[in-house]
């Protein structure tokens, strides 16, 4: 009876890893914005620790229907919040139904486990990793959850494809751009040319965007959000033909999270470096070219032979980090045509201002 108004015995859980005190952590940003220190984790990392139930009364059993822990991997779209995908469900029994009498740690060890997917917060889905532990109780069940950040990493070959497109409108504007290549890890630097080969109208000035475009669900039900990422003006005032305007855009400043296709068939993230002209009317022209973003790892690349790890100036064999993917240069070029003002599935577009604001 005295369970049931609140006087029995309670107990707080406390979930700690085996290796917390070296082990990485990096910020992640909740639903409301808010930034917290998460444990960092790769593909196939074992998972191991102890679950630490600490009695909050001294000398009064604690009686339980069992004890369990679950590692979850979980996709949540948040207009249908209730329909969680769980992609990955582990679970270990830690205890039998008995009772505690004192303050007691039960270890954990998942096992080399596989993580596909990087830890996402989107505009509108959620793909998280955490520890989940469970005291069933009669009444009601005691939880205590723990997320963990996991980064999926990737890696692709230095000679990748560049990206060179002839754009313009017919009689008025013909442009070249280049970019140094389509594929850029988080911390890369974005490099390129814009080549004016034909100017016809006055331009006022020029910004290069990067987008960042999150689809969710699919058909009738494809929800996209696009958010520009960051924005650079590159030019000011009118070109003339011949000239040309380098372009130089660093990533690492920004929160960016890699591109990702059809992530349990449930969302995708894509980026697009968008270039606009605007005019002495206030008329914009823009291009849109997609590039793909991906993570490179933080660590030296280890090389065995003499036990060092460096920057690549001994002799050895390199070791690849768990948990990377590594990706072969199969593209070609892209090139395209030079557009007019009636064809618009070239891509470039013309718009007033107002139409915008």
């Amino acid at each position: 009876m005295s369970m049931l108004f609140g006087f029995g015995q309670s107990a707080e859980i406390q979930i700690k890893l085996s290796d917390q005190e070296n082990r990485k952590t990096v910020k992640s940003r909740g639903e409301d914005g808010s930034v917290f220190d998460h444990f960092l984790f790769y593909d196939g990392e074992t998972i191991s620790g102890n679950v630490h139930v600490n009695l909050k009364k001294a000398g009064q059993k604690f009686e339980h229907q069992g004890i369990r822990i679950e590692f979850i991997g979980q996709i949540e779209v948040y207009y249908d919040r209730g329909n969680q995908q769980e992609f990955i469900l582990l679970s270990r029994e830690l205890a039998r139904a008995g009772d505690l009498t004192q303050n007691t740690a039960f270890p954990f060890e998942f096992n080399s486990v596989e993580k596909p997917y990087e830890t996402y917060i989107g505009t509108n889905v959620k793909l998280r990793y955490f520890l989940r532990v469970t005291i069933i109780r009669r009444l009601t069940d005691l939880t205590k959850e723990m997320d963990l950040v996991v980064h999926a990493l990737s890696s692709y070959p230095d000679n990748d494809s560049s990206i060179k497109m002839e754009v313009g409108i017919e009689d008025c504007l013909h442009i070249e751009f280049e970019y140094n290549k389509n594929k850029y890890h988080l911390h890369d630097v974005i490099v390129g040319k814009i080549y004016f080969l034909l100017v016809r109208i006055k331009i006022k000035y020029m910004e290069i965007a990067i987008l960042k475009q999150e689809i969710v669900g699919s058909g009738v039900n494809t929800f996209k959000e696009s958010d520009t990422v960051a924005k650079f003006e590159i030019m000011d005032g009118a070109p003339v033909r011949g000239e040309s305007i380098p372009i130089r855009l660093f990533l690492a400043g920004y929160d960016l999270a890699p591109s990702m296709r059809d992530v349990g068939k449930k969302f995708s993230v894509k980026y697009y470096l968008n270039l606009v002209l605007i005019d002495e009317e206030d008329r914009r022209y823009f291009k849109q070219q997609e590039v793909t973003l991906w993570r490179k790892a933080d660590k030296a690349i280890r090389r065995v032979g003499n036990g060092e790890e460096n920057g690549g100036e001994n002799d050895g064999e390199e070791q690849q980090i768990s948990g990377t993917q590594k990706f072969e240069k199969n593209e070609p070029t892209i090139q395209a045509i030079p557009e007019s003002p009636n064809n618009t599935k070239n891509g470039s577009s013309s718009e007033n201002s107002d139409s915008e604001s």
